[in-house]
């Protein structure tokens, strides 16, 4: 399947399950991932989560495939060990100096805050005794957390989701700002480049997941239209213009048949042969999400 754009994006119908979630039932997921290709072997970083009340984001995983569908664990690091009430998405990438990094979302307990926590190791085998850096820690006003990260010769980029905190039962609300960094520590956050669109799909929130390219900038993004699809988002694509992220017409582009239809978080991994391997987090029957992967040529 491709977008109106003729790009590629994930499909649910010829997915692979790549992790299952942790238990049956709705609360128990596997998902939230970030992928990245290091010569032929892609390292996919993922948390496990459970039901609040029974843990929530528990964990962060980290581990590797040579096939893409199968994968060893490299290693995992807690929440517990953070002083986090919860995890949400993690970036796993290496370094230009040839280490790895690792970002991390982290809920502040017993609030609606979220920061960003970097773990620097020269293997990713060393992500829980790694060296640690809180890159953006967010503040009263707003809370940070699911960044996507890029780097390469020309700095680091990142688009994290922002969720303001200044009205009280409305901290589910959520847009994307654009972020740049030399380091990939000391990050300058600017300004936001996805919004909701008012009286459509995304009209409650907007998380960009995933750049397909950046000229000119093609994002797929997490939309929902009220607060009660929390945590069951959509996907769609959106592409820039005049400095703003604008939404494909042809949105949603992507949900999960069951349940609630919760089709999330996608990454996307450029393969040497020209394809796209995609990895999302899917609502499956029984109101579980699994990480799932398909493959677009």
């Amino acid at each position: 399947m491709t977008t109106s754009l003729g790009l590629p994006v994930p499909r649910y119908d010829d997915a692979h399950v790549v992790v299952s979630a942790p238990g049956a039932g709705p609360g128990n997921w596997a998902g939230a991932a970030s992928a990245t290709l290091d010569g032929a072997t892609i390292y996919l970083a993922y948390r496990l989560r459970r039901p609040i009340g029974d843990g929530r984001g528990v964990s962060v995983v980290v581990a590797r495939s040579s096939d893409g569908l199968t994968f060893e664990n490299v290693t995992e690091v807690f929440r517990d060990d953070f002083g986090a009430d919860s995890f949400e998405r993690p970036v796993v990438v290496r370094r230009p100096d040839g280490g790895w990094r690792l970002f991390l979302s982290c809920a502040t307990p017993a609030s609606k805050h979220w920061w960003i926590e970097a773990v620097d190791a020269d293997e990713p085998e060393g992500f829980p005794t790694g060296s640690r850096t809180t890159v953006l820690a967010g503040s009263a006003e707003e809370a940070v957390k699911d960044p996507v990260v890029l780097v390469d010769g020309a700095g680091w980029r990142m688009w994290v989701c922002c969720h303001p905190l200044t009205e009280p039962g409305h901290e589910d609300r959520m847009t994307t700002k654009y972020a740049t960094s030399r380091d990939g520590l000391a990050w300058e956050v600017h300004d936001t480049v996805l919004a909701p669109t008012p009286g459509s799909w995304d009209a409650r929130g907007t998380r960009v997941v995933s750049v397909l390219r950046e000229q000119p900038l093609t994002v797929l993004y997490d939309g929902r239209a009220t607060a009660e699809q929390n945590w069951h988002e959509v996907t769609g694509v959106a592409r820039q213009r005049d400095g703003h992220l604008e939404a494909d017409p042809a949105n949603p582009v992507a949900r999960s048949p069951y349940s609630d239809g919760a089709f999330r978080y996608t990454t996307a991994v450029r393969l040497p042969d020209g394809s796209t391997r995609f990895y999302f987090e899917a609502a499956r029957p029984d109101g579980a999400h699994d990480l799932c992967t398909s493959l677009a040529p």
